[in-house]
Order: C-alpha cells, then structure tokens, then sequence
C-alpha cells in the first residue's frame, strides 16, 4: 500500500510528492538563512516589544558562547528551558542549538516529582527558568546533574523602562514570584552579556544530532523523551512549508503564537516554519487570560493561527472576539486533538476562513497528516499524509488494511524520531523493523486517501463487544447550544462490560442529564448513548488544553 499513495491524486495543485528533505543540514542553517534574508525584519513580539531576525542572530550567538564558553559545556549537552511564551524562548532555543547542543523543553507547570524526572532522566547541565517557577527548580536541583541554574523575569527582554516595570510589578504588587533560594544562580541578561565577550566557533552540526528531546507522557507511564534530530525538524519544515507555501508570502506574515512552544506542536508549525517564511511570531504568554488574549488579537494584522480545539473554543466564547478584523487572515490550523465539527462551524461563521485540521505527535516532529489549505468546508478527517510520507492502516498482527477499515494508524517518513531517551524497550514498541510508527490511535482510509482518527487505542470503550469512539459522542454532544464542553469516557458496567459515560461544561445552567440523553437518543445508536450524565465547572485538560480522558475515568463523582 505504501507504494501506491493513493492521497496523492487529492493533492492541491502545486504540492509535490516529495520534498528534499536534506537542502538544509541542521535548523541553525535555516536559522542562519532567514536572519541574512530577512535581518531587518520583526521576527517576535511579546507583550508590545519586537525583536527582528538580526536581533535573534545576535542574541542567540551571544546565549551559544556563554554555554560554550563561561559554561565549558561540549556539543551534545542538554540543556533545560522552562518558561512561556516570551523573547527569552527563541533566543534560548537558537543559543542551545547553535553551539552544537540538545534543547530539553520543559513544561514551567511541572511539579516537583515531574521536573526532577526530567532533568534526571535527560542530564541536563544547565537550566534556564523563569523566575516565576524558579522555587520548583530549587526543591529539585540538588539531585540533579544540573551544574548552573539561569533565572529571568517576564520583563527581562522588554527594554527600560518597560521591562523594570513589568518585573517590579509581578514581583512585589501581584506578589507572582515566590521566594526562592538558588545560590550560584545568574540572570539570563548577565548570560547574554558574558557571551558577548566571546565570538562563536563554528560548529559541525550534521542531521543525526539531536535537537530536541520532547518529552512525551504518552497515555502509559512516565514521561520519556522523543529524540528528534536536527534532521527530523528540518524535514518537518520543508513537508510544512511545502503544504503552506502557496499561500504563505515570504516577509508578510504574522502568525499568532499561542500554544506554549514548548509544545512540538508550537515549536515546529509557528517557531521553525515562519521563521523559514521570515514571518513575525506574535507570543502570547498567558492564552488562558482570554479577554486579554482577544484584546490583543485586535491590534494585530495577524495572518495565520494555530491551536487546539479548547482554545478555538474558548475564543468564540469571549466577549469582543467576533469583533477582531479577519481580513488578513488565510490560516486556521487545528491540532493537538480533534476539532469538533460545532467548532469548526463556527469558526468559519465568526472568521471567514476554515478551521484546518492536521495530525501529528511528538514523535513526527509533529506533522503527518494535513487537511488540503483549500478545504471549503470543516470535513472531519485529519487529512492527506504530507509529502515524503507514508502512512497505513494496520491490524493487530501487522498487516496492512484495505480502504475503510479501522487499525491502529502508522507512520513513516523522514520526521520520524530516532527513538526515545535511554529507552530501547519502549522504543521497539513503537517503532518496527521497517521503519513504521506505531501511533496508538486508530484509524480509516478512505477512497481519496484521507485518514480519519476514530480514536486513541486506549480511550476506545468496548459496550457489550462493540467499539464506541468517545469522539463521535463528543462531537454529537458538542452540537447541543447548553453544551460549552465535553468529554466521554468508559466507566465499568455490570450488564455490558463497559457503558459510556459524558463530562459536561454547561454553557446554559439550566441543561438537564434528561436532555443530554434525549439528544442522544436522536443521534445516537443504542449502545453509544451515554448512560452517565455529570455536570462540572471544568474538564481537566494538559498544559495546552487537550482534554485528560484518563483523569475522568480515574475519578469518578456522583452522576445523574
């Protein structure tokens, strides 16, 4: 099957089969080209300062020499970043990359027992932490390989007076900062400024070198990290851009960065992509602040918008949002989980351009799947496997599937990691001997070569021998206008096995478990329908808002 690439005649004109996934040998040299090229240009902005792609070259060189040089660190050493969306994030990245090391990304919301995993498991040398979360890393560092701890606040990049101001503020009126004692530790600026003592060495950066270690927690367990190399991210860009290429205008684009980029999701589709594009990423570093997220929005000449469905979601429930100009617009990209169809509608109603959805994991670097650009409308399915990329459906015993029938989706191409950290094992379960990702979520094909998930291997609930996909519950439930969010999940059952049971974030106070089973009734055959109705304030959701399936089932609460 994988010969016949049956998605490649529902390709839109102009996109190639294959791309030359090795015109580039590392990200540095992306980089490197897009601050010759576009020097001049905006390249980030965060909370009403810009900083162009020469200023990028020139902070990042300075961020590699302090790690090279003040911290003696070697080509292949870790390096921890812990914060959200602000300038520190790219300069810090770039700095990791170019002077030859590997970026552990680390998710600022961590716990205590999380974090020391992280930088246990990984060996990171050094850590670079907003200071916000600086008290984590101090309860934790002691039993870690960890050698230099580098703190900044929210306004270090900001420019005086702006920046002081910004840091007075959240230290000592909002009191956001709590006390920490890291002796030893040195100020990200004062980092900066060392390393612009020294000039940078060049440094061989081949394709197998490791860029990025993703941690991933997966559905099982602890937390391993994905090794994705210089050459998997460079092929995740060239597949992307060629999917984006015909509508993106080099130098013009201005893109909404939401999403943490600490997420794959963030950091390959808006960091490394428009920076391929010369595009101005605009990081927004508190997203859950929606009114200020919209306030925001409607300064912005923005062209494109990448999230998940809970931030799509949030957005059309927020007062002013229907008011922000769409004019510029021509990209709304979904990932991360699945957009709902009542969503998807929406969106299209409120902003004119259709919500795209596309596919991928941490361990794809992240894009394999994309729905064509010139969608009309919302279709359901994750899309076409994107170029240079092989996907199939297959059964338990490994054998490819015929269109139509659902196995577990698998992925091949050139984005795909080198494995995980330290991990064989783990590694050998998911990657087989010819080069297949084994994904987890189940999956069809149809006809034109489209895939649809119809869910995670371990969400699906077995009702008396048949399969229910809690998406499709989801989806018809999210059509009810009293419905703002929700979730279905299996929960055990005397009678059939398992029943289906469905979380509810109300939008209208006055929805009654009655009618949610009514409407289910209309829409659903028997066995789907949820037998379990509970109503909550909010669903539990990861750090950037895909729903925690898993944390519903493991704790139940009294259900109407």
């Amino acid at each position: 099957m994988g010969s016949e690439r049956p998605w490649l005649s529902s390709y839109p004109q102009g996109i190639p089969a294959e791309v030359d996934v090795d015109k580039y040998p590392s990200i540095v040299a992306v980089l490197e080209e897009a601050c010759a090229t576009y020097g001049g240009n905006p390249a980030y902005e965060n909370l009403g300062r810009e900083i162009s792609y020469a200023d990028v070259d020139r902070l990042s060189a300075q961020f590699a020499n302090y790690l090279l040089h003040e911290m003696k660190l070697k080509k292949g050493d870790r390096v921890a970043l812990m914060m959200p969306n602000l300038l520190q994030y790219p300069i810090a990245i770039f700095g990791v990359l170019r002077a030859g090391m590997t970026v552990v990304n680390t998710n600022p919301l961590y716990t205590a027992r999380e974090l020391k995993h992280q930088l246990t498991d990984s060996g990171a040398s050094v850590i670079v932490v907003l200071e916000n979360f600086a008290h984590v890393v101090a309860e934790v560092v002691g039993q870690t390989a960890v050698k230099q701890v580098v703190t900044t606040g929210v306004g270090d990049m900001l420019g005086f007076p702006k920046g002081a101001v910004v840091n007075f503020l959240l230290r000592h009126v909002r009191k956001q900062v709590p006390d920490y004692d890291l002796p030893g530790a040195i100020g990200f600026r004062d980092a900066l400024d060392l390393g612009s003592r020294h000039a940078l060495p060049p440094i061989d950066i081949r394709g197998h070198d490791i860029a990025f270690l993703q941690y991933t927690g997966g559905t099982t367990g602890v937390a391993k990290g994905a090794m994705l190399t210089h050459r998997n991210l460079v092929a995740n860009m060239q597949q992307s851009s060629a999917w984006l290429g015909t509508n993106c205008k080099p130098g013009k684009e201005q893109i909404i960065t939401a999403l943490p980029l600490y997420h794959i999701f963030a950091l390959t589709a808006n960091c490394l992509v428009f920076m391929k594009f010369g595009g101005l990423n605009h990081l927004i570093t508190n997203p859950r602040d929606m009114k200020g997220f919209v306030k925001t929005l409607g300064k912005i000449p923005f062209t494109a918008i990448t999230g998940v469905n809970t931030l799509f979601n949030g957005l059309l429930n927020t007062p002013g949002f229907a008011d922000v100009d769409f004019s510029h617009m021509h990209l709304s990209l979904g990932g991360g989980m699945a957009v709902q169809r009542a969503v998807a509608d929406r969106w299209k109603k409120v902003t004119g351009v259709t919500l795209v959805e596309a596919y991928g994991l941490t361990e794809t670097s992240p894009a394999a799947c994309m729905n064509p650009l010139d969608l009309a409308d919302y279709n359901g399915a994750i899309g076409l496997p994107i170029p240079s990329t092989d996907a199939c459906v297959k059964d338990d015993d490994g054998r490819a599937l015929p269109v139509g029938e659902v196995g577990e989706l698998c992925i091949r191409g050139p984005q795909v990691m080198a494995g995980y950290w330290n991990r064989p094992e783990e590694t050998a379960k998911v990657l087989d001997a010819e080069g297949w990702l084994h994904t987890g979520d189940m999956a069809k094909m149809d006809e034109q070569g489209f895939f649809y998930i119809v869910d995670r291997k371990k969400d699906m609930i077995l009702v008396s021998g048949f399969n229910v996909y809690p998406n499709e519950i989801e989806d018809v439930i999210a059509l009810m206008p009293g419905v703002l969010e929700v979730a279905a999940v299996g929960v055990p059952d005397e009678k059939s096995g398992e029943s289906v049971k469905v979380v509810i974030v109300r939008k209208d106070p006055a929805l009654t478990p009655e009618q949610v089973k009514a409407f289910c009734r209309e829409n659903l055959t028997a066995y789907k329908q949820p037998r379990l109705v509970e109503f909550r304030d909010e669903l539990p959701k990861s750090n950037v808002g895909k729903i925690l399936r898993r944390e519903l089932r493991d704790t139940p609460r009294v259900t109407a």
